[in-house]
This record gives structure tokens, C-alpha cells and sequence, in this order.
């Protein structure tokens, strides 16, 4: 029941699944590792590129699915998921979104009627006694009653008070609480919360602790067990205020308090701390509301911050702070502004506030077209699923089912794929939302990363959440960090929001999925085979259990199944065309001729794995003049001060101005510039396109200079103009624009050398991510090479080549002569009169899985890099300039020999 105890269970689960569960005796996947670098292959570019086609199930799993599959009895009933997706969804079209407790989705007709509205009203302000004004204050007060309506509960038992969202409202108590600080006389008030609460509750403490109120953190277990603690501490004449803070769903978990812990704690039969006085409390309800109802009337809590946009999807930044009327009148409030005062006088301290709570406390003009938007979310959640209690029965049957199987994935020898963190055994939506918090193991027990499982997942279009979700507190807990743990993290450099996932072995965070309304049963098989297929290599003929169309009551669409990369690559001329070798430039001082490259011998580089590795000699260089466009490639060439001439000084921009990257528009890699140093232009090339020439300098007295971000710098750009706009807007089928760093711009690199440079100078970056230079050695590509071309049953049309290798990890410099990896020990390098020093591997991203010939995503080599560098995808170098004098031309040129200083050891 709501209101007891859930079976107890220890914080993680890999092994078991309960009999009252979904699936409670679904098979294992198992798979035997002999031949699964061949299978795993062909099953992930089916499923990168197209539909995976799934073989005939076996008698024995089809007799399991009839025993065993859930009857999913709750659809919604008044349409299929088929025509609720296509209709409200279509967007979702190919894309699996799992991070419904980060922000739900909003539905088509949602948007249509809220515009509609707009475009046919005018809304004047509030504050103002005009027609218009009246409009939007009824309508306000409107939604208002529609709130409390839809949580049970009406204006005679509670106000709604409009706040900037949830953790605004989460302020708001903090800060009008009648505290009461201590004193001689007496303990003071004292301010509780639960552990596993979001750090916007955690924050409060910081306002308690100004008014010298003491906080104290509960863990869980400790509010399990206080039940008639609070009893012997029972003083009917003492009224000091005491405020607990617990949320009615853990956002890291899923976990479902008790309601009834309300009322237990205001009466005072369950105490988070024995202390005399009266308490309140206030329900965290901004994860729950979101897939379940709510009912006031019966749990009356004294606070609810809620936030609308997890409800509905829009709009964001508007929440609500739910007062009980009984409370209310306890308020004190410092601050006053706009519409919340009765009267005032400038001149001496006379304020009067105004008698309701909602105006008192809603300073300024309250976001009143988002309000208006809430009638509309309201009117197509009920429109579309009926009640809360459908979208909490459908939500939970989707986390059951996929737990369920989740839960039983074994490797070959029987260790658990995943470590499930969970305080329930899912066995009812009273105990569990519809959350799964895990981490990813490998066949010896081990944690991968969250980064690794994140990046791999965006390869599926697979879209959920990693970190600790803004919940350290229940992090800690199911982690088994220690305070000491978490310090020693930060001092390591790992702060919240990084990759940064795994410290001395022990992981910083975690992985979540969640689901929302429009969520289908689809969404969930598909994340299903997405970690069979990565981390159990199961074969494509091997079925993930599912339920039957007759038996799925979360409403079952054949189409909604779409394979996780469908409509990534829509142009027959792209997925189908020739891709032309990158033009190369010979530039020698007359800037006169192109030559054909010098390239490696194949068989040359080959012996470099086992015999002597001799000099180290550059035999490629490239230069990117658009970012994450195709690549340039040359055999000599100038150096600037932000690295080779030209390299990536220009972006596409999307019609908002944000940089495009090849991991949201794999595309862009069939964009080939070509720079004339002689004739000062950048010439574009693509397949089905006229060449565009783009001058290499503005006139800068026309230019307007704008700004735009890369890598969270902002730098100075100019618009390149209209013409090469239209042309990249008509290649990609949506506006585009080319833009350049400004020349008289300087963007400061955020890691410099430790030697060769004057303390305090700078070094100056283009739009790269990181560093000036990339540098890729070529026996590390062709270790991996060897890696993934090792099975016998590895066709030959899927063999990587070692040029395809190169393009992919979109290097700079490539080197021969070293042995793999060893690049990574260096310290520094020399190339004739440049210096450089080695600043670290480069991390990689799921770009090193897009075919730079074709735009095609596979993502095999993410994955034998990850397994074969113990799940750290580092590959390659960045460099930065030691120091470098351009007071006569400098170049880089194929041939070169490099001298690496090995770090602490001296010359290599």
C-alpha cells in the first residue's frame, strides 16, 4: 500500500527479478563469444542504418513468451499509440527518448491550440484595469482553479502561487518560513530533509543556516524506522516551526515515499528529529505529478513546488508553489514588488500587502501567456490519455516489463549485464515510478563508465540521462560514495555535469531512463536490444521478449519501431553517391602547382608493429578549413598562430546560430573545401552541387561582426552572406549559414604549455574544441585496424581500411615510426624549427563512427576501442605551440622528421 513500508531490498539489483513482476522467468540472453565480433558487426550496422531484422523466434522462446509475457493491460483507449505518435509525436520518428523525468514532450495539438489561441485573443497585462487586461486575469485565475482542481483540492484549502519553476518555489519557502533562530532560550527551529532529495531542497539549508536554524540531513532507512519516535518529544505547548522536506518520487531512482508520511509527521507519530515544537511539510511533488495523480484532499501537505513543463512539456521556467490555506497566514516576506502591494509609501517604510496569498507573494507581472499555455496542456493530456491514473497505470507497466527483462540479462558466465539502483522491487506503482537508475557491467563485474554507455546510446539515437541527476544525496547512497569519496572526486577535477565517470575505479554517477505518456513498448524493446547487442554481442537472430499486440496494454505500435539511426541519412545521392578523394594541395614558397600526396606503402607501415619502428616521420597532413566538414589534405603548408593556416576557421550554423557538428548531421562530412592561397578563395564542392567560392577575407570595414559559442567560448564571427547560405540550406533541406572567425579576434586557449612561454601570454585557438593540432600516429590505427578486421567472418565489404581509419578520427598530423600508443607518452616534439608540446590524448566522441565518405554511422569502431583500451575511447594527441617566431614563414610538410621528448625520460 501507499502508505506502508515496501519490501526492503539492498540498493542495487542485477540478479533478481520478483514473482510479482513482469516477466518474472524471462530467458537470459545468453551468447557464446565464439564468432560475436562477426555477428555483433552485422547486427549493429542493421541497426545503425536500417531496421535490424530480427530471425524466427525459437519454439522454446515462443512457448516463454506465451507463459510469460505481461498482459500490459493499460492503453489509454481512445487511439492507438500507432495514431497518437504519427499524430502528436511525428518528430520522434527514429529517435528512442528516454529522459522523460529530465523534461517530458509535448504534443503536436498542444502547440496548435496554444498558437491558435494567441493569434485569435489579445492578452494585455494583468496589472492593467483595460478589456484585454481583464481577459488575461480571468483566464489566469482560470487556470488557476484548473490546478487545484486536477490535484483534488480547491481555493478554500490551498493557493496556487506562480513561480519561475520548482526550485523558485523551493526559494520561496526557504525564505518566507516562520523560522525561529536559537537562542539561549530555546533549540530553535530545525529544518530536515531527506537524503535522496534534489540539490534545490539540499540548497534551503543555506537560508536556514543565515537564520541560525539547524539542518539535519535523514537518510531514508532513519525515516523508515521513526515511526512513533516523535511521540516522547510531543509538547502540546511548544510551537516553535520545524519544516521537513521529502519527495514523493526520488528523480534518481524512482522510488515512491509514503504520502501518508504527511500526515504522520504533522501529527507527530513520525519524527525526523526528536525536537518539541510543531511541524510542517513540505512534499517535493515536481517528479511524481509528472506520470502520477495527486490527491490533496487526502495528503494534505502544507508546500508542493511542482514544475509544469515536466507535465506537459511546455512551457519551461513556469512552476507553482501549492500553500495550504492553514499555513499561509505564517508567511513573512522581505522583498515586495510590482502588483503585490495594497499600499505604499516611497518616502517612509509604510507597505501594505495585499490580502491574497497568490498576489502577495507573485512579484511583478507573472509569466502570464505561459499560464495561459498550462489550460492547454491540461485540455490535451486529458484529451489524449483520459486521467492521471491512465498515465500512471501505462508508465508503470512499461518500467515493470522493461526492469523485468533488464534485470535477468546475463553475460555467457553468468554475471549480470547491469546493477540496478532501486529501493523496490517494482511490483507496484504505489513503491516505484516509472524510473530505471543502473550502471552498465562488464563480464567480470566491473562498472563501464556512463559516458561510454551515454555515447554508445546516441549512436542508437537512444536518448537518457547520466550523472547523478541533481540528487548526490541518493547517488552517494546507492554508489556507496563516502563524503571523503566525493571530495577527493572534485579534487581529482570532476564536477557535476562532466564525463568525467569513473575515479580509481570507483563510477561517479550512474545511467537513467525513464518514460513518459506517449512512451511505447516499442521505446522499451529498443533499449533493450540496444545493450544486448552492445554489451551481450547477441547475434541479430537474437529475440529480446516482448508482448504480443493482443496482450500489450502499453498500447503496441508496429510503427513506432523505428531502427534508432531511420531518416539519419535521407538523400539517395548521399547514402548511395561516390565520394571523391580530398583534393591536395603541394605548396611549396611559390604557391604555385598541386601534386599528388605522399602516402605510406601499406606494406611499409605494416612491418611497423613488428620490427624496428625507425624515425618518426610525418607522412599526412590535413587541415579542416570548415569545421567538422570534410577534410583538406596537403603536403606542405603555413602555420599561423592558431595552428595550420586556415584550419577550421569557419562553421555552419543552424538558423539559431549554434554550431552544427556531424554527430546531429552526419552530412556534413560530404561538404568539401578546397583553399586557393593564390587566388584567396575557399572553393565548396558536394555531390549534386554547383561549386560555391567563398572569399578566405572579408573586407572588414562591411563585415557585422556577431558572436556565437564553441565549446562553451564565446567568440567573435562574421556572416560569410546570403549566397552560400542559400546554397548549404538547399544541400541540408533546412537554413544554414556560413560563418568566420573574425580575424581581430583572439580566442585564448583554456589549456596552454608548460614550457616555452612568457608567463601570462596566451595562445590563441580557431573554432577547434580543444587544442591547435591533433596528431594520430599510424600503428595505433593499425592495432585497432587489426582489431576489427580480426574475425574470419567478417565479410570483406565490411573491412575497414586504413584510410577510412584515418579520416575518421580527423587528425592533423599523421605520423609513422612509433610504436602504437606510444605517442601518448611523450611530453613534447620537435618538427624542424617548431615546438610543440604535447598537452594529452583526446578524448573521443561518436564522430569516430560516421563514415567520412558516406555519412553512414556504425559504431564498431567506438566499441573495439572502448573494449580494447579499457573503456577510455583516448586516441591521439593534441599539441599546442612550445613557442613559435613568425617573423619569416613557417611550414609543416610531409616527409618531416618528428623528434619526441618522452616524458621525465629525455629524447626518444
Amino acid at each position: 500500500m501507499r502508505g506502508g513500508r515496501p519490501a526492503r531490498r539492498r540498493p542495487w539489483v542485477g540478479t533478481r527479478v520478483t514473482r510479482g513482476s513482469a516477466l518474472a522467468k524471462s530467458p537470459a540472453l545468453f551468447t557464446s563469444r565464439a564468432g560475436r565480433s562477426g555477428s555483433r558487426r552485422l547486427q549493429a550496422r542493421s541497426m545503425a542504418c536500417g531496421a535490424a531484422e530480427r530471425g524466427p523466434e525459437p519454439p522454446a522462446f515462443q512457448r516463454h513468451l506465451e507463459a510469460s509475457t505481461p498482459r500490459l493491460d493499460h492503453g489509454y483507449g481512445l487511439r492507438s499509440m500507432s495514431e497518437l505518435r504519427d499524430q502528436e509525436f511525428g518528430r520522434l520518428a527514429g529517435t528512442v527518448y528516454l529522459d522523460h523525468a529530465g523534461a517530458t514532450l509535448f504534443p503536436q495539438s498542444q502547440l496548435t491550440n496554444f498558437t491558435k489561441d494567441l493569434m485569435e485573443n489579445v492578452y494585455g497585462n494583468p496589472h492593467s484595469g483595460n478589456i484585454t487586461s481583464k481577459l488575461t486575469h480571468d483566464t489566469v485565475e482560470q487556470v488557476r482553479d484548473r490546478i487545484l482542481t486536477h490535484f483534488h483540492t480547491t481555493p478554500e484549502d490551498y493557493s496556487v502561487i506562480f513561480t519561475a519553476g520548482s526550485t523558485a518555489a523551493l526559494r520561496l519557502v526557504a525564505e518566507a518560513f516562520p523560522w525561529v533562530s536559537r537562542s539561549p532560550e530555546n533549540s530553535g527551529s530545525h529544518f530536515c530533509y531527506l537524503t535522496d532529495n534534489h540539490t534545490s531542497v539540499v540548497g534551503m539549508r543555506k537560508v536556514a543556516a543565515a537564520m541560525s536554524v539547524t539542518s539535519t540531513p535523514v537518510k531514508p532507512e532513519d525515516m523508515w524506522s521513526a515511526e512513533g519516535k516523535g511521540a516522547g518529544a510531543c509538547d502540546p505547548d511548544c510551537q516553535l516551526p520545524h519544516l521537513f522536506c521529502y519527495p514523493a518520487q526520488s528523480n534518481f531512482s524512482g522510488t515512491r515515499y509514503p504520502l501518508s508520511w504527511i500526515d504522520e509527521v504533522k501529527s507527530g507519530r513520525r519524527s525526523p528529529v526528536n525536537a518539541p515544537g510543531k511541524w510542517f511539510v513540505l512534499l517535493d511533488a515536481a517528479s511524481y505529478v509528472s506520470t502520477s495523480p495527486l490527491d490533496l484532499s487526502a495528503h494534505q501537505a502544507d508546500f508542493i513546488p511542482i514544475s509544469f513543463y515536466k507535465i506537459f512539456g511546455l512551457p519551461t521556467g513556469l512552476g507553482a508553489l501549492l500553500v495550504s490555506k492553514h499555513v499561509a497566514p505564517l508567511l513573512r516576506k522581505g522583498y515586495f514588488g510590482g502588483g503585490t502591494a495594497a499600499a505604499y509609501l516611497a518616502g517612509e517604510d509604510f507597505y501594505i500587502p495585499r490580502s491574497s496569498v497568490a498576489e502577495r507573494f507573485e512579484d511583478g507581472t507573472i509569466s502570464f501567456l505561459d499560464i495561459i499555455a498550462l489550460k492547454h496542456g491540461f485540455d490535451a493530456l486529458e484529451r489524449l490519455t483520459g486521467n492521471m491514473v491512465n498515465i500512471q497505470q501505462h508508465t508503470f507497466a512499461l518500467v515493470q516489463y522493461t526492469h523485468s527483462v533488464l534485470s535477468s540479462l546475463r553475460y555467457p558466465n553468468g554475471a549480470p549485464v547491469v546493477r540496478i539502483y532501486s529501493d523496490s522491487e517494482f511490483s507496484s506503482p504505489d513503491v516505484q515510478g516509472p524510473i530505471i537508475n543502473f550502471n552498465v557491467l562488464d563480464d567480470g563485474g566491473k562498472i563501464i563508465g556512463y559516458s561510454q554507455v551515454d555515447k554508445m546510446a546516441s549512436l542508437y539515437n537512444i536518448h537518457l540521462r547520466t550523472g547523478c541527476f541533481c540528487n548526490l544525496g541518493a547517488c552517494q547512497r546507492h554508489l556507496g560514495l563516502s563524503e571523503e569519496m566525493v571530495k577527493k572526486h572534485f579534487q581529482a577535477g570532476h564536477v557535476c555535469g562532466d564525463d568525467v565517470d569513473i575515479i580509481d575505479g570507483r563510477p561517479t554517477g550512474s545511467v537513467r531512463i525513464s518514460f513518459g505518456y506517449m512512451s511505447t513498448l516499442e521505446d522499451a524493446q529498443a533499449f533493450l536490444r540496444f545493450i544486448s547487442t552492445i554489451y551481450l554481442h547477441s547475434p541479430s537472430g537474437q529475440p529480446v521478449p516482448q508482448a504480443s499486440s493482443s496482450d500489450a496494454g502499453v498500447s503496441s505500435s508496429k510503427s513506432d519501431c523505428h531502427s534508432p539511426q531511420e531518416g539519419s541519412c535521407t538523400d539517395p545521392a548521399v547514402c548511395n553517391g561516390s565520394y571523391p578523394d580530398a583534393n591536395i594541395m603541394d605548396l611549396y614558397p611559390s604557391l604555385s602547382k598541386a601534386s599528388s600526396i605522399q602516402q605510406t606503402p601499406q606494406d611499409k607501415a605494416a612491418d611497423i608493429l613488428n620490427g624496428d619502428p625507425g624515425s618518426h616521420i610525418i607522412t599526412n597532413i590535413y587541415l579542416y578549413p570548415i569545421k567538422s566538414c570534410a577534410a583538406f589534405e596537403v603536403t606542405k603548408w603555413p602555420v599561423g598562430s592558431q595552428g595550420l593556416l586556415y584550419d577550421r576557421s569557419w562553421m555552419v550554423v543552424n538558423h539559431n546560430g549554434i554550431c552544427m557538428s556531424q554527430k546531429q548531421e552526419p552530412r556534413l562530412c560530404l561538404i568539401q573545401p578546397f583553399i586557393d592561397l593564390q587566388q584567396r578563395i575557399m572553393v565548396i564542392r558536394a555531390e549534386g552541387m554547383e561549386p560555391i567560392q567563398v572569399p578566405l577575407e572579408e573586407d572588414g570595414e562591411q563585415t557585422q561582426i556577431g558572436q556565437s559559442r564553441v565549446c562553451a567560448d564565446r567568440v567573435n564571427t562574421y556572416d560569410c552572406g546570403e549566397n552560400v547560405s542559400r546554397w548549404l540550406s538547399k544541400f541540408f533541406g533546412r537554413l544554414c549559414h556560413l560563418i568566420k572567425q573574425s580575424p581581430h579576434f583572439q580566442r585564448n586557449a583554456r589549456k596552454t604549455p608548460r614550457k616555452g612561454q612568457p608567463p601570462g601570454t596566451a595562445v590563441a585557438l580557431s573554432l577547434v574544441n580543444e587544442a591547435q593540432y591533433l596528431l594520430v600516429n599510424t600503428s595505433s590505427i593499425l592495432e585497432l585496424q587489426q582489431q576489427l578486421n580480426a574475425s574470419d567472418e567478417h565479410g570483406k565489404e565490411e573491412s575497414f581500411s586504413l584510410k577510412d581509419l584515418i579520416s575518421r578520427f580527423r587528425a592533423n598530423i599523421i605520423t609513422k615510426g612509433a610504436r602504437a600508443f606510444e605517442e601518448e607518452k611523450w611530453d613534447e616534439i620537435s618538427v624542424g624549427s617548431l615546438h610543440f608540446q604535447v598537452l594529452g590524448p583526446c578524448h573521443r566522441c561518436q564522430m569516430i563512427c560516421i563514415d567520412q565518405q558516406t555519412g553512414h554511422r556504425n559504431q564498431d569502431v567506438f566499441q573495439t576501442l572502448s573494449e580494447s583500451r579499457g573503456r577510455k575511447v583516448n586516441f591521439g594527441v593534441y599539441l599546442m605551440h612550445s613557442s613559435l617566431d613568425l617573423s619569416s614563414p613557417c611550414f609543416l610538410s610531409v616527409g618531416s622528421e618528428v623528434l619526441p621528448v618522452v616524458k621525465d625520460c629525455g629524447v626518444s
